[in-house]
């Protein structure tokens, strides 16, 4: 009976750590004092306005961290260049220049759904990257990806997502 318990508790285990997967690159520690900046999340999922969803629960996360980054600021105008989001981010890197962040946080959003089927789990794929605005040099990045349990929401789910990208962030 132990026994069945014990394999029970394993296989619970695996299921469990099988939701969820995280890669990393190792950096060294960055200053909370520093200033920081928020740069938009592009957009790679299907689903409409999921960067700019990701970006504000980024940024409640990172104040948990003790950083308060200047976001950048919304373009009122429609700029066909600003469609494009190698451009977006150009100019986003450039205003992050005039301002003289030491960094930025940018990244991306690969996936942003609820799975179909009869549980319809949420599913988050998010990246993330600490750019050196000065140089354009990555300093830090790291991605992850969880699907939920069926009663979760998107946002809940991408908020133990960045929670975990943001927390393995070192900083001093």
């Amino acid at each position: 009976m132990l026994a069945i318990r014990c394999v029970t508790l394993v296989v619970i285990g695996l299921l469990v750590a099988g939701c969820s997967s995280f890669t990393q690159e190792n950096s060294t520690a960055l200053p909370r004092g520093a200033q920081w900046g928020l740069l938009p999340l592009v957009n790679y999922s299907q689903a409409p306005q999921a960067g700019e969803r990701s970006e504000q629960i980024l940024l409640s996360v990172l104040s948990e961290e003790g950083l308060r980054p200047r976001v950048y600021p919304v373009v009122a105008s429609v700029d066909v260049a600003l469609l494009d989001d190698r451009e977006r981010f150009n100019q986003a890197l450039s205003w992050a220049r005039e301002q003289k962040l030491d960094y930025v946080v940018s990244g991306s959003v690969e996936e942003w759904q609820y799975k179909s089927g009869l549980d319809g789990e949420p599913a988050v794929g998010i990246s993330l990257q600490i750019i050196e605005p000065a140089t354009g040099r990555v300093l830090w990045s790291k991605s992850g990806a969880r699907a939920g349990w069926s009663r979760e929401s998107l946002a809940g789910t991408a908020q133990k997502v960045l929670r975990t990208l943001v927390g393995d962030l070192s900083l001093e």
